[in-house]
């Protein structure tokens, strides 16, 4: 084995967490070396926030993971992509900016997270943003200036978008100014991660300043294994043009590797659940059975509307419409290909007694597939809707003792006992939105579900058939105390058991947060850095977010 060279800290994965982890460790002077297998992320699929579902479909950016069929999904194997280039899966996600909601955080801290309230995450949503609000409204009082990430909101030009927004209000939802600020609850404008017209990345934000601070550098390579001396973590090796090299770390060794690939690199490197490393030959350097459990994911379905006014983004699903959205935006970044088209949802609760939202909208003004496939029936709308806080829980576990094989991923999707009931209240949510009086000029038949599905059981078979992850795959490092044996790392993002390793990623979320998990994702990145370095937290913010007034008694 080839020796490299030694750095303050080895950070595995060049994704959301790990960037922003970078350019901090950086930023406090300290020499990072960055372990990435991915490429670059320069070309217009990547750029470009309207081609989104180009590079999540593709195998040079995306890991491309399946998981295994889901019995409650009919045996359906689901698509499970993980960004496998620079900037991770915040250059292939959808760019939907959301934070969550407090009680999100506040419930982390209740389970074991000290430290990681909503008063004590505030501050570092705050310091990491550099907030836009293009003139559509907002609340600057809650939102961070001057930090990496830009974030920005669409400018809702096509008139399905704005109608959406006043169906929400027809139906008897507020309308929030800024989901991200005082009130999530309600419909209105979503938020996204674009700076003029281009997808603004973890590596745009944080991995290209950091790169440049000269302290920071990115090799090329995967990760195979951390090495240790007895339990302490020395450093990792990494495969490079079929040798193997380890990169060594002086202060400690740190897996952003995301959700999948982070407790995997942990069996592989003999910290997991023992039993199942002894299976495949692995030395068993600390046993945490919970390496690899609590597996969670959001699942949403798509609510499609035929339109019978051509307003959709239909007129632009051929040959010539792309070839005039991707010239106009080549030449001047403007256009449709400017925005994600995620530019208005909501956040409800599926009935009373929920204390705050559980299902998510997102509104699109075309009827299409994350795969790029459009509806049959031409110009249309959809809807995304989801609950956001199932309990079903999955895993992932090795599959082979080689580290270069892909980890067996079971997510066990709709076995938690009311997954099914605020699954079908999610759709006739959704449904009672699309049927307001906004729509009444654009609302022609129901493509799916379809008028003949009504009833529960009805519902539960579409949405058997029809049921797509979200892509949120999040809490297999779960964060928790230290006598808490199933937790995997402390509050402060250290392996417990071990010394000199950490994780920094969306795995150790002990519960998925109520959205998209990009902005949560960078949190921790920010924030896990300011515990390696031995920081001070940033001082706690005590605001509290709007909760609805009659929550117990009413459904909006």
């Amino acid at each position: 084995m080839e020796p490299g060279k030694q750095s303050d800290f080895v950070v595995v994965g060049a994704g959301s967490a790990g960037c922003a982890l970078a350019y901090r460790l950086g930023e406090a002077g300290a020499s990072v070396t960055v372990i990435e297998t991915g490429g670059t992320d320069a070309g217009p699929f990547i750029n470009m926030p309207g081609a989104l579902s180009y590079p999540m479909n593709m195998s040079l950016y995306n890991w491309g993971f399946e998981a295994e069929p889901e019995p409650a999904l009919n045996g359906r194997a689901l698509h499970c992509p993980r960004g496998k280039v620079i900037g991770g899966s915040s250059s292939i996600n959808g760019m939907v900016y959301v934070r969550g909601h407090a009680e999100d955080y506040d419930h982390w801290a209740s389970v074991g997270a000290a430290g990681w309230s909503f008063a004590d995450v505030l501050p570092y949503f705050l310091r990491m943003e550099d907030w836009h609000d293009g003139g559509h409204g907002g609340d600057p009082a809650w939102r961070g200036q001057g930090g990496p990430l830009h974030v920005t909101r669409g400018k809702r030009e096509n008139p399905l978008t704005r109608a959406f927004v006043e169906a929400g209000r027809q139906a008897g939802y507020g309308v929030y100014d800024d989901y991200n600020g005082y009130r999530q609850e309600g419909i209105g404008v979503l938020e996204q991660t674009v700076w003029q017209g281009e997808r603004w990345s973890a590596a745009k934000a944080y991995l290209r300043p950091a790169l440049a601070m000269g302290r920071v550098r990115l090799v090329r390579g995967e990760a195979l294994r951390v090495v240790f001396d007895g339990r302490r973590a020395r450093g990792i090796v990494v495969r490079q043009g079929g040798k193997e090299v380890e990169y060594q770390a002086a202060r400690g060794v740190v897996l952003a590797a995301s959700s999948i690939n982070s407790p995997k690199l942990l069996m592989q490197s003999g910290v997991g659940p023992a039993a199942h490393l002894k299976d495949y030959g692995i030395d068993v350097v600390a046993d945490r059975p919970g390496v690899g459990g609590n597996l969670q994911d959001h699942l949403e379905v798509y609510v499609q509307q035929a339109c019978t006014q051509p307003v959709s983004l239909a007129k632009y699903w051929n040959l010539a419409g792309k070839a005039y959205v991707g010239a106009r935006w080549l030449f001047t970044k403007t256009g449709p290909g400017a925005s994600n088209q995620f530019e208005s949802g909501g956040f409800v609760r599926s009935r009373a007694g929920v204390a705050y939202p559980d299902v998510q909208f997102h509104f699109l003004p075309i009827a299409v597939r994350y795969d790029g496939h459009a509806a049959a029936e031409g110009h249309g709308y959809q809807v995304h809707a989801g609950p956001m806080r199932s309990e079903s829980r999955g895993t992932v576990r090795l599959k082979s003792a080689d580290p270069l094989a892909d980890p067996e991923i079971r997510f066990n999707y709709m076995t938690a006992p009311d997954d099914r009931a605020e699954f079908r209240a999610a759709v006739r949510l959704a449904r009672d939105i699309l049927a307001q009086d906004a729509f009444a000029p654009f609302r022609g038949k129901e493509i799916q579900p379809g008028q003949d599905v009504q009833s529960d059981a009805e519902l539960d078979a579409w949405i058997a058939d029809h049921a797509e992850s979200a892509y949120h795959p999040c809490g297999t490092c779960r964060m928790g105390a230290v006598d808490d044996p199933l937790a995997v790392v402390d509050p402060q993002g250290r392996v417990i058991g071990v010394e000199g390793l950490a994780v920094a990623d969306s795995s150790i979320f002990p519960r998925i947060t109520n959205g998209n998990l990009n902005a949560p994702s960078i949190l921790v990145g920010e924030k896990i850095a300011d515990h390696l370095l031995g920081k001070a937290p940033l001082p706690r913010d005590q605001r509290t977010q709007w909760m609805h007034p009659d929550w117990q008694t009413t459904q909006r």
